[in-house]
């Protein structure tokens, strides 16, 4: 369970880093649509674990991309919450699977085959 002060923390990265890859960062992801789904902060807020979407069909070329540059990613996010904060977090990328796994789970519900309950099997229980 995190605290406030990281919940804090995690919301404003969150929303800095979306502003980053919206505006600054177009000549690293191109056109490609990143979302920052998630951000959770170590308990000394040294750390940040950044969980990011694509839309777009090459994501592990994109993500490799953006872990190579989260140098320069992470000295943009100073830049606009240095005043704000005592200590700029280390950032540590990953993919966020949810928006597969949603679909992958969305699949395997469809192609189960549940019968239909007879009615007759209904008029028995109620007996």
């Amino acid at each position: 369970m995190e605290s406030k002060r990281q919940q804090k923390y995690a919301k404003l990265i969150q929303k800095e880093l979306g502003d980053i890859f919206l505006k600054e960062s177009r000549n690293l992801i191109g056109n490609a649509m990143v979302t920052v789904t998630r951000v959770q902060m170590s308990p000394d807020l040294g750390l940040a674990k950044v969980y990011l979407s694509f839309l777009m069909a090459n994501n592990q070329e994109l993500f490799e991309k953006i872990d190579k540059a989260k140098k320069g990613i992470r000295g943009k996010l100073g830049s606009r919450i240095g005043k704000t904060v005592r200590i700029i977090p280390e950032i540590a990328f990953f993919p966020d699977e949810s928006a597969a796994y949603a679909q992958h789970m969305d699949s395997v519900i469809s192609k189960l085959d549940i019968p239909e309950e007879d009615e007759n099997e209904d008029e028995k229980d109620n007996e």
